[in-house]
């Protein structure tokens, strides 16, 4: 039995409360339930007034957001040491179609959308919230095959990016083109 039943939730910035709500029921159907505000932070009993806003990200997970009035002005929700790509949060579909209901939706309102990206084993695309924050949606498109060819490779992939610092070729039929499961 694992330690972890769950993520309970996952918290990020945000500059306004009411428009992430908004947004996130728009384009991602995401149902508001829960808002906690309070004028001290609860654990370390900080005079910091904040909003915290809990969205139901389907499955029983839970995105949540703090706005922070008080505070400077978010300017990233990455450091400047770390690229705008790397920091995102990927939420799972269940189709490709679905994938890019969301994307015609979004391009409709100019929200710039990039992808659909081939993966081999997930399709996904990519955009941004109001706060500047990174999402994918990612529809899985994996056989059990390509599975299982990567679960056994997992391990000399991960020992031998440790070693090298360089990418591993135990799973390149993912990036080559030829869709063909191989051995290195």
């Amino acid at each position: 039995m694992a330690l972890i039943e769950k993520i309970h939730h996952v918290a990020y910035r945000c500059k306004n409360a009411k428009q992430t709500v908004e947004w996130y029921q728009k384009y991602l159907d995401m149902n508001f339930i829960l808002a906690i505000a309070e004028n001290e932070v609860p654990s370390t009993k900080e005079p910091d007034p904040y909003m915290h806003i809990f969205l139901d990200a389907g499955g029983g997970n839970v995105l949540a957001f703090f706005e922070l009035p008080t505070k400077p002005e978010m300017l990233s929700p990455a450091d400047a040491n770390t690229p705008a790509w790397t920091q995102h949060l990927a939420l799972k579909v269940d189709s490709v179609d679905t994938m890019m209901s969301v994307k015609a939706r979004l391009e409709a309102d100019g929200i710039e959308v990039i992808g659909p990206t081939d993966h081999t084993i997930f399709q996904s695309i990519y955009f941004r919230d109001p706060s500047g924050h990174r999402l994918e949606l990612a529809a899985n498109t994996a056989t059990d095959e390509m599975n299982q060819a990567l679960d056994r490779v997992k391990w000399d992939m991960l020992n031998e990016w440790d070693r090298t610092k360089k990418a591993p070729e135990h799973a390149r039929w993912m990036h080559d083109g030829s869709g063909k499961i191989g051995e290195h």
